[in-house]
């Protein structure tokens, strides 16, 4: 997709892998991050065969800091067609929970006594 132009009717997709390395594919609005996790596996590019992976289910894409579920599609994300979109793409077994960001328990109790103020 280097040098060329993006049809108006498709989104390219810039994908990033943890290693830097990068890729673009062009998708429809009506694809979903699972339908593009199948087609980058069947379609995986020969220079990423350092990162290759055994299955398709095991990537997920990360956009805008947010991991997305399989069934969210490009157009419920309203992005633009006829442009680029930058996503990273990383193999994981499992979405985190929800609740999991940034709500780590730091192993002290309600019991603890260690800043007492009289």
């Amino acid at each position: 997709m280097t040098g060329g132009s993006i049809p108006s009717d498709k989104i390219n997709l810039r994908l990033i892998l943890v290693s830097g390395k990068t890729k673009d594919f062009l998708f429809s609005t009506n694809d979903s991050a699972g339908d593009i996790a199948q087609h980058v596996y069947e379609n995986w590019p020969p220079e990423w065969d350092e990162d290759a992976v055994n299955s398709p289910h095991i990537l997920r894409l990360i956009y805008q800091g947010r991991f997305l579920h399989s069934n969210v599609t490009l157009g419920a994300l309203q992005l633009s067609t006829g442009k680029t979109t930058v996503m990273h793409l990383v193999p994981r077994e499992n979405l985190p929970e929800p609740n999991s960001q940034g709500q780590t328990k730091r192993g002290k109790t309600e019991e603890s006594n260690c800043c007492v103020i009289l």
